[in-house]
């Protein structure tokens, strides 16, 4: 094997030390990569936990604004921003009037690990939620009932709801209210207050303006059993409640003038459909509880800032 003369040798030593000098300046772009990598990786992750918070926040102020009373919304907001980022920060909430909305911002200071060598030690990240809210316009009820806007209005002394006292709501026909129901106490002959049903269900989709189809007969609608009406009991349910009416019988309808919130505390229909104990006597057909403020957040219900307002509303988060 040729062994390498001095003068080779020491050229390679020269190199060694050039390459020493090479890495060391490539090292402050590696840097610069692992700082794009790694802190702009942080940056969306921090954003994404921000939203989060800033989501949390808006809808928090949008169902007390809903309800009636705002309150401080800077508290609300910054409780919620902290609570799912205890290093966020709320900003004065915003309130739009049209259409109905709040619109919070969020930030918070991430600290980079890499970044500090190019010049960059922290980059403030922040968030935007609105949340918008009206009268429920259409959706989905879960039990197949419906109430007259007068019986409506003489429960709740002028249509929107101000208190809680238990009240028992007469359906048609034993109600005893004529005003109301001037069809000897019936709405539309052979109807008393049950409406049809989706197919194969106990739940009623309806829009504002449309017709609900009346179901003849003195217990709850055909795919409705006891069991459904049970599972909401005590609970609070969004019910159509309608202006007009018309036909007989199975060609009865109902006309939706609205929906209010109901929460159930019992029942009495013909069957297997009461509670214990019963909330009214005999043949008389009712239901009890109260007529309540209520903000609904679930997908099964659409607002429109033109619904009639009736004590309840749906929240939609818009960005």
């Amino acid at each position: 094997m040729q062994r390498l003369t001095l003068p080779v040798r020491r050229r390679l030593d020269d190199e060694r030390g050039a390459s020493a000098v090479v890495l060391a300046l490539l090292l402050v772009p590696m840097l610069g990569f692992a700082a794009i990598a790694v802190d702009v990786g942080a940056l969306y992750a921090e954003r994404a936990r921000l939203q989060v918070a800033a989501d949390a926040a808006a809808i928090a102020v949008a169902q007390d604004c809903a309800r009636g009373n705002c309150g401080d919304m800077l508290g609300t907001a910054q409780a919620l921003v902290a609570a799912n980022n205890p290093e966020g920060t709320a900003a004065q909430p915003v309130l739009s009037s049209d259409p109905l909305s709040v619109t919070v911002d969020g930030s918070t200071p991430q600290e980079h690990w890499f970044a500090p060598v190019i010049g960059h030690d922290s980059t403030e990240v922040s968030a935007t939620a609105t949340v918008g809210w009206g009268g429920p316009s259409g959706g989905t009820a879960m039990l197949p009932l419906a109430f007259s806007w007068c019986s409506f209005e003489k429960q709740t002394h002028g249509g929107i709801p101000s208190n809680e006292d238990l009240q028992i709501i007469k359906l048609t026909k034993t109600d005893g209210a004529k005003e109301c129901h001037p069809q000897s106490g019936n709405q539309i002959p052979g109807g008393f207050g049950f409406v049809v049903t989706d197919s194969g269900t106990c739940e009623v989709t309806s829009l504002i303006n449309g017709r609900l189809r009346s179901d003849p007969g003195e217990s709850p609608s055909n795919g409705c059993d006891a069991a459904d009406f049970r599972s909401f009991l005590n609970k609070t349910v969004l019910l159509p409640i309608y202006d007009d009416a018309g036909g007989t019988g199975s060609n009865g309808w109902y006309r939706v003038y609205g929906y209010a919130a109901f929460h159930l505390t019992g029942y009495s229909f013909p069957g297997q459909f009461k509670t214990n104990p019963a909330p009214c006597n005999g043949s008389v057909r009712c239901v009890s509880g109260y007529f309540t403020r209520f903000v609904e957040l679930s997908d099964a219900w659409n607002y429109s800032p033109d619904a009639p307002q009736l004590g309840s509303s749906i929240l939609r988060l818009i960005r």
